[in-house]
């Protein structure tokens, strides 16, 4: 048995995937999962550059808030990444692939007031959030679960932050 697994091995290169998701499929998913790479870098950069450049009365609460946010996106990117790699397919890495690919948008050169700041970051929350529940179908028709699994972290991290910062912004 050794043998034959060792020369199937040889034949394939030691590259083919059998994970039980066809190519096909596990190109469309890489796709999307890139666009969420995309989405989340972009967040991420952004929450970075707030938390760097909020001023006023809130500066505390929205320093602090704003690091630990940039913090959890930091962490949130190699896995999605590392998950597009496992499907076989080259992640996304440079600016140019991520605002070619984000749905996010780029923080202003200017940084705005603070409740701005909060009101920019819950709208990129809420489209990460949409980038991943986009994915779904295609996921769960090729039985993808962990990848199901990823999204479905995502989701709930991006679903609860934009509620705590619309918060923020109740008068």
């Amino acid at each position: 048995m050794a043998k034959k697994s060792s020369r199937l091995a040889a034949v394939r290169g030691g590259t083919d995937i059998d994970i039980g998701i066809d190519a096909q499929d596990r190109a469309a998913i890489a796709q999307g999962l890139s666009r969420l790479l995309a989405d989340t870098y972009t967040l991420y950069l952004t929450t970075h550059n707030f938390h760097w450049n909020v001023t006023g009365p809130m500066f505390n609460t929205l320093h602090d808030m704003f690091m630990q946010q940039y913090t959890e996106l930091w962490n949130a990117v190699d896995p999605i990444a590392e998950r597009i790699r496992a499907l076989g397919h080259v992640a996304p890495g440079s600016y140019a692939e991520f605002a070619r690919l984000s749905a996010v948008p780029d923080a202003p050169t200017e940084p705005p007031k603070a409740l701005e700041m909060v009101r920019m970051l819950v709208q990129g929350h809420e489209t990460v959030a949409r980038t991943a529940r986009s994915l779904f179908p295609l996921v769960d028709q090729a039985h993808d679960e962990p990848t199901a699994d990823l999204l479905t972290q995502r989701l709930a991290v991006h679903e609860q932050t934009a509620w705590m910062l619309r918060s923020l912004l109740e008068a």
